[in-house]
């Protein structure tokens, strides 16, 4: 993930402005307590999705893998005052975790978790977004972009994480390398479709930018 030297990196995280008291707190005890806990934005990425939030300024967020809800707290705060933040995952094991920190936040209340399969539940929502950030599993990026095309207005944006896959989307794939293959397509997928502009931002394990034409 890292393709920075480390004293660039340093250097980035030093003049971002920081992370909130409760977020520096989600950010330790995810690293402290959690399986897998680079799967977390953390302080650069979570301020780069604040910051488009804001830009945006959102009344519908869909987030498509929650993880420990760290991203969620990130992407709620550029929400209109009637603005909501509908996140998906599968993983119960993580939801208590997650929820203990939006309950100390006062943007708990925009937070609106749905446990399931992304795939199963994206159909059944009704709500048109102005974002949409996914962040779940690579198998299903494709499939899940095309589940929630549809939903996003004119004009609205999505963001999709990990399309950089730790740099092996420039390596040779091996056959039995399933994840990097989907990532691949993914990618061109986005980069082919006539209904999207888009650029890759090279940011932690690289972020793609969309925007609905």
């Amino acid at each position: 993930m890292n393709f920075l030297p480390a004293a660039l990196a340093a250097y980035a995280d030093a003049h971002t402005s920081p992370e909130s008291d409760l977020l520096r707190q989600l950010n330790r005890n995810t690293h402290a307590h959690v399986l897998r806990p680079r799967m977390l934005s953390g302080h650069v990425q979570g301020r780069l999705l604040s910051m488009f939030s804001w830009m945006i300024r959102p009344r519908r967020v869909l987030e498509i893998g929650t993880y420990t809800g760290y991203s969620a707290l990130c992407l709620a705060e550029g929400l209109t005052d009637d603005g909501l933040l509908i996140t998906l995952d599968n993983n119960e094991e993580l939801e208590d975790f997650a929820r203990s920190y939006w309950q100390q936040s006062p943007l708990g209340s925009k937070i609106d978790f749905r446990l399931g399969q992304a795939a199963d539940v994206i159909p059944t929502l009704t709500d048109t977004f102005d974002l949409v950030f996914i962040d779940a599993d690579k198998l299903n990026y494709a499939l899940y972009f095309d589940l929630v095309i549809d939903k996003v207005r004119p004009g609205g944006f999505l963001l999709a994480d990990n399309v950089l896959w730790s740099g092996k989307v420039v390596e040779p794939v091996k056959p039995s390398d399933k994840e990097t293959r989907a990532v691949l397509d993914f990618n061109q997928k986005i980069q082919d479709d006539p209904r999207v502009e888009n650029v890759l931002l090279p940011i932690r394990d690289g972020l793609f930018v969309i925007r609905k034409l």
